[in-house]
């Protein structure tokens, strides 16, 4: 089976490594230092289990673990971290296995067995207890490749037929999902100024009225001058006074 490895510190990962070998049977193919890496290298390197610490910086393992959940085939997530009040969320939803720190060998060993066992068939579910979590990136797909977008780097986001463009700092992508659902999730980030479109709060530069009596949001970092429905006009307006 091969491994990644993934944890902020690089004499966790040493330990974690040596471990593996002791353990025998497994390959490690790669090392990450935080979730976004895990992700990128998951998919590059087409491994079959992932060791996932938690607490990490960029994107920690929580959030990292439903992006490897949507990878064909995904990956068998066995978490390693410091902490064990994410335990349960993590047992109710039929996680692999959780690891606290220093991880024994014969635990890693279990679990590196229980994640063999199930690899063929594992669907890594909503590790979250149930309540939902804003992502820090969103997936795009790219000539069948996964890219990870930063959220803070999204300027705005903009409904095409049944996917969404996302404009972002370097170009723009397509993924699949629906604007609604973006909105309930990032509705504290992006206001939404047309059924089609919702921008990111703090690239509002200005509203224009052009000579067609159309309102049109001018952006810090974007040529484009996006279009206001009336509908969207009243509320856009109250919430870029308290911005």
């Amino acid at each position: 089976m091969k491994l990644l490895i993934v944890d902020d510190e690089p004499l966790a990962r040493e330990r974690l490594k040596a471990l593996v070998g002791e353990v025998g049977g497994h390959v490690v193919a790669g090392e990450a230092a935080n979730g976004r890496e895990a992700v990128e290298q998951a998919e590059a390197l087409g491994v079959d289990i992932v060791l996932l610490d938690i607490s990490m910086p960029v994107m920690d393992g929580l959030e990292a673990a439903q992006h490897l959940a949507g990878l064909r085939p995904a990956p068998a997530v066995v978490f390693c971290t410091a902490y064990d009040q994410h335990a349960l969320a993590a047992f109710e939803a039929a996680a692999v296995d959780y690891l606290v720190k220093p991880v024994r060998r014969e635990r890693l060993a279990e679990a590196l067995e229980r994640a063999r066992r199930h690899r063929s068939a594992q669907q890594l579910p909503d590790i979250t207890g149930g309540q939902p979590r804003q992502r820090s990136h969103l997936s795009a797909r790219l000539r069948g490749s996964l890219r990870l977008i930063p959220v803070d780097e999204i300027r705005y986001l903009q409904a095409e037929e049944k996917y969404v463009v996302v404009h972002h700092a370097r170009g723009e992508d397509l993924i699949e999902e629906s604007l609604k659902s973006l909105e309930t999730e990032f509705g504290e980030r992006f206001i939404r100024i047309h059924r089609n479109c919702l921008v990111a709060a703090d690239e509002f530069a200005e509203l224009r009225r052009g000579a067609d009596g159309q309102v049109r949001a001018i952006l810090r970092n974007d040529e484009a001058a996006l279009e206001v429905s009336r509908r969207c006009l009243p509320t856009l307006r109250e919430r870029l006074k308290h911005l």
